[in-house]
């Protein structure tokens, strides 16, 4: 029996080779190549976009080809119609043999598990992975152009005051005022732009997070929510979701905008641990000069965030789990460890200003 071809073309794919791009993108994807990933001549590598990333995602081509590495590129669409509920096999077996890889795409409702099918395999393989969901052409040409070497130094400069500490306040103008304690067998992660095998990044990169053993208090959203809610809802500046969390746990969100509050109410109910707070991060893309209601960036900006939702435990250490994860954050923070101010309105108070 002659075995039916399921995937009859790739021409997106294919195109990808040769599609003309915008040419300003291409420090932004040199850096990510050259800086980021660290990619050598005659490494195999799996570059996957999709058909509304498809010119940021030739420039990735383009710069990974420069670079000498051996590139199979992949669009989505070639393989499956979206939202995804299973990340396609073609591209699964790819990954699996390569050294390198990169996802740059837009992320759609629903999609979360699918992208973690692709996930798992970079964990086990250990594999250089560089993660850039809802990456955007204002973000190649801003937090894709910053100086990673200054920004994983000051990433590191974070990660020795929180790695030992007991406690961390955040306070904003607009009334998040909040406390995290925290485990020390629970580890904290810094992804500021140099991926290895073990440790892969969101980019354009610059935090350092962990998921907290417990939080209490106001956290205010003014800024963005993440997943699809950023590009649906944007600016959350004139309708900010107030969240009161305790041991924790969600437990109430209001916001003017009703709409937002249900759908957002909603998502955070979706299984057992959704309404848990999964991850405590600090932004330190000092590039990132202010927010564009892009979750990919604006969760670099210097400042902290939340999640509810899975704790990233392949990474943390965290022992619980989630099918969902939702960054949340708030503008211009101020920050305390162990009672120590390390920001005041969104700067770094260590570094000369």
């Amino acid at each position: 029996m002659t075995e039916i071809n399921r995937y009859p073309t790739r021409h997106l794919s294919d195109s990808l080779k040769e599609l003309p791009f915008n040419p300003d993108y291409r420090e932004g994807a040199l850096n990510a190549i050259n800086t980021c990933l660290k990619v050598q001549p005659g490494e195999v590598m799996t570059v996957v976009t999709d058909e509304e990333t498809i010119e940021i995602g030739a420039s990735l081509f383009e710069a990974s080809v420069k670079a000498g590495a051996i590139v199979t590129p992949y669009v989505i669409e070639d393989y499956s119609t979206r939202p995804m509920v299973n990340m396609p096999k073609p591209i699964l077996e790819a990954i699996a043999k390569s050294q390198v890889a990169l996802y740059a795409v837009q992320s759609q409702q629903g999609e979360l598990p699918a992208r973690k099918q692709f996930v798992n395999i970079i964990e086990q393989k250990q594999i250089r992975y560089a993660h850039m969901v809802m990456i955007s052409p204002e973000i190649m040409l801003q937090g894709m152009r910053a100086d990673y070497t200054v920004v994983d130094s000051i990433g590191s400069k974070i990660h020795s005051m929180v790695s030992a500490c007991h406690t961390i306040n955040c306070k904003t103008a607009a009334g998040t005022d909040i406390e995290a304690t925290f485990d020390p067998d629970i580890k904290w992660i810094k992804t500021c732009g140099m991926i290895t095998p073990q440790i892969w990044s969101n980019l354009p990169a610059g935090e350092v997070f962990t998921a907290p053993q417990n939080v209490n208090g106001i956290y205010v959203v003014d800024g963005t929510i993440g997943d699809y809610f950023s590009q649906k809802y944007g600016n959350l500046e004139e309708f900010p979701i107030t969240l009161e969390i305790e041991n924790n746990r969600l437990r109430s969100a209001h916001c003017d905008n009703k709409y937002l509050q249900t759908e957002f109410w909603r998502y955070v109910h979706l299984s057992e641990n959704s309404d848990r707070i999964g991850e405590w991060a600090i932004g330190a893309n000092i590039g990132v000069k202010k927010m564009i209601y892009n979750l990919l960036q604006d969760e670099k900006l210097p400042g902290m965030h939340i999640a509810l939702g899975d704790p990233y435990g392949s990474q943390t250490g965290a022992d619980w789990s989630a099918p969902t994860h939702v960054d949340a954050i708030a503008k211009n923070c101020n920050i305390w460890v162990d009672g120590n101010e390390i920001m005041r309105g969104g700067k770094f108070t260590f570094l000369a200003q």
